[in-house]
């Protein structure tokens, strides 16, 4: 493994380069292509092996950008998108940064969704490391062969639950290489400092064990004692080959992330972002929403369809913030009602441990006319609650049907829903049908990306409640910090921060989320909160309030091309 050296000195910041020639050219990280200047061709022994012309970061960017535009299908826009990173990371991120709106649902939903699916058949280069049942007692090594050895954030999955789509397989390596795009972008990680990883531990998804072209673990999935095993290696090799590092699990089956996170949270700084991502999203959007509906937060009623780990950490993270504004813990519970797919989760049936947390009472359900045997759907329960929050996180599409809006219109003046369900294929229902079902008064969110909705004469701006508003922010607060545990308390922190970023401009918009144009803007906000919460809760640095800003500005990479000058040893 290499560091990637930045250097400052009397002529301004320069990269120290371990490569030159055609290998130069290969390595991503350092690759400028056609913008080497003359000196650097000289420098590295690049002579005859670029065209003659010198081009700018900013020509590179109009010309690929250019040629993504023009392919119409959105996975051939992927393809192109991560064939631009897997040849030139500074360009990539340059072109994402100034081009967010456009190309986050590329690099991430809905269209990582699909490229997820699509793996073995559009894969072009490795990335990242994967790490299957093969490598126990190795992995230690296998982390090793990273390809920087300062890796501060690590994006990890086992594959099992990618969005809404199940078991992908080695498929599911899209996610932690999108959401590390994301990190980067958003937060200004810099692309050397991180790392995805696959545990590739097999697949029940018969499909792709039966593809010839699968190129993933081709076992049934690996589980039991043999699997927390092969978890608890890889957690103790990260903490000895990277000690400085955050990870973050990503797309475990609901049992798994939650053991995992309850396991790991305080060995290493660690947060799930399904459960607890997920969360501080939904919640920043019902605090946006109070300042249109006038429905004080501790008066607010939520109702969530899908008991999950992203149901289950919003509706956590929903108790503390109604007992945060007042309400005494004891009366919380029945301000939340959560449902499987049975119905509204009750105690009078066998339940796992986390949906037992927010299962009502049977007394409590028969006092709602909801005893055993009784109707206990959606639409009986918004009926019966009358929420003024409806969440989705069911991946069932077409759930929140006309009957389940309508009545939740018919009792709140100025219902917030929000299908999060992603990707787009997997929404509970479409923003355009909840506008006409409410008469255009709904405050609406998605998890995937929608096109304005016009009604009445009026045309609203969908905001979406993507979870790259948050955790980007997370993960650069806990690092500037140095924070020793990712605490929920950081998480209603950054919701918070969250909430505070939607303009006023944003709400006559229609939207409770800012554009996706401002993430960046946005994470350095969240980003601040989570620093200040780790230090008053006696987690990471001490840093006054007044620096805490300018730290976090200083710690963001911008995505531009400096000089090179040859390290000591090159290759």
């Amino acid at each position: 493994m290499k560091q990637y050296r930045i250097v400052d000195g009397p002529s301004g910041r320069r990269i120290e380069v371990p490569y030159r020639g055609a290998r130069l050219l290969q390595e991503p990280m350092f690759n400028k292509g056609t913008a080497f200047s003359s000196e650097e061709r000289e420098t590295f022994g690049l002579k005859g092996l670029l065209p003659d012309g010198i081009s700018t970061l900013e020509g590179q960017e109009a010309r690929v950008y250019a040629s993504i535009m023009k392919k119409e299908d959105p996975l051939e826009r992927y393809i192109g998108v991560m064939a631009l990173q897997d040849r030139n990371e500074q360009l990539f991120y340059r072109l994402l940064l100034d081009h967010l709106e456009e190309l986050l649902p590329i690099v991430y939903t809905p269209t990582v969704g699909l490229a997820c699916q699509e793996y073995s058949h559009i894969f072009r280069r490795a990335r990242g490391l994967w790490i299957t049942p093969a490598h126990r007692g190795q992995i230690h090594s296998v982390l090793g062969h990273a390809p920087f050895d300062d890796v501060r954030l690590i994006v990890v999955t086992d594959n099992e639950r990618i969005l809404g789509l199940g078991d992908q397989g080695a498929g599911g390596m899209g996610i932690p290489v999108g959401k590390l795009a994301i990190y980067t972008a958003a937060a200004g990680l810099h692309p050397s400092r991180t790392l995805p990883i696959s545990l590739d531990v097999g697949t029940d998804n018969q499909a792709l064990i039966d593809d010839p072209l699968y190129i993933g673990y081709r076992q049934k999935r690996l589980r039991g004692p043999e699997y927390d095993s092969l978890v608890e290696e890889f957690v103790q090799a990260v903490k000895s080959r990277f000690p400085r590092a955050l990870l973050q699990w990503e797309d475990f089956k609901k049992v798994t992330a939650f053991n995992l996170l309850e396991r790991y949270q305080k060995v290493l700084p660690s947060f799930n972002d399904d459960i607890q991502g997920t969360a501080a999203v939904a919640v920043a959007g019902m605090m946006a929403g109070v300042r249109v509906s006038g429905i004080p937060l501790k008066d607010q009623r939520a109702v969530i369809l899908g008991a999950g780990a992203a149901g289950i950490g919003i509706a956590r993270l929903i108790r503390t913030a109604l007992i945060t504004a007042g309400m005494p813990r004891e009366l919380a519970r029945e301000q939340i009602a959560v449902l499987d797919s049975h119905g509204l989760v009750v105690d009078d049936a066998p339940l796992d441990a986390h949906k037992r947390e927010f299962a009502w009472p049977q007394a409590m359900a028969e006092a709602h006319g909801m005893a055993k045997g009784s109707k206990r759907d959606l639409e009986t329960v918004v009926r019966v609650m009358k929420p003024t929050v409806l969440i989705g996180t069911s991946g069932e599409p077409g759930t929140f049907t006309e009957g389940v809006i309508r009545a939740m219109a018919a009792s709140v003046e100025r219902p917030v829903i929000f299908p999060m369900s992603n990707p787009t294929s997997k929404t509970e229902a479409h923003p355009r049908d909840i506008m006409e079902w409410t008469d255009g008064r709904a405050l609406i969110a998605t998890g995937s990306p929608f096109d304005p909705v016009t009604h009445g004469g009026r045309t609203f701006r969908i905001g979406q409640g993507n979870n790259a508003y948050v955790f980007p922010g997370v993960g650069l607060g806990a690092l500037v910090s140095q924070t020793r545990e990712v605490t929920d308390e950081m998480f209603a922190a950054a919701a918070l921060a969250l909430a505070h970023s939607v303009t006023e401009q944003d709400i006559a918009e229609g939207s409770l989320f800012p554009r996706v144009r401002e993430l960046r803007h946005v994470a350095a906000r969240v980003a601040a909160a989570v620093v200040k919460t780790a230090r008053d809760q006696g987690l990471g640095k001490v840093i006054k309030d007044e620096d805490i800003e300018g730290v976090v500005k200083n710690a963001m990479w911008e995505p531009r091309y400096v000089p090179y000058d040859p390290a000591p040893s090159i290759g």
